[in-house]
């Protein structure tokens, strides 16, 4: 038997001063069975970062080969934003970059992020509408405390310093940018 994703609700309150967006956000994130925590709150982190009206998540982990699991799409269609998460090789992201005027990559991992970096940073460098944001281990393991069936949470971001917080515990995040989109 199929195991079936794990359904979470979330209120996010995003205080974007860098981007001068206030916004509240009622979501709902299907975890696939493969997906563990910290996974999950990096796409609701990016889903902060880049709020906004158009931006939605998909089917996730189980989808179509030919989306993201986050993007902002047009009405007609055009992908404005692709959003990928993990250590992406740079086939799946150069098929990105030709369908989407933005790509960000958001990768977590640890120690393995330095050395994947290394191993692709040349050949991503040719993707002119790419961005790479490393996420701080400790930070991802931090954002998996406020993880429970039905999150409020507040996101406040200024000056590139993200804070997320529920009622009880706050998380700094500051992401390290490898590489920015031109």
């Amino acid at each position: 038997m199929a195991l079936k994703a794990t359904v979470f609700k979330v209120q996010l309150q995003i205080a974007d001063m860098d981007r001068h967006y206030y916004q509240d956000h009622s979501l709902t994130l299907a975890q696939h069975p493969s997906e563990n925590d910290e996974r999950m709150m990096v796409r609701l982190l990016a889903f902060a970062i880049n709020a906004s009206d158009t931006l939605a998540f998909t089917k996730g982990l189980s989808a179509e080969d030919d989306e993201p699991e986050l993007w902002d799409k047009t009405l007609s269609g055009e992908i404005n934003l692709w959003v990928e998460f993990g250590q992406s090789d740079e086939k799946w992201l150069r098929k990105a970059a030709g369908r989407a005027k933005q790509v960000q990559l958001f990768c977590y991992g640890g120690r393995s992020v330095p050395v994947w970096w290394k191993n692709n940073q040349q050949a991503l460098q040719r993707y002119q509408n790419l961005s790479v944001l490393e996420i701080d281990e400790t930070a991802v393991a931090q954002m998996a405390k406020l993880v429970s069936r039905n999150m409020n949470l507040q996101c406040n971001i200024s000056e590139g310093q993200i804070w997320l917080s529920d009622a009880e515990q706050s998380v700094l995040i500051e992401p390290v940018i490898l590489k920015t989109a031109q």
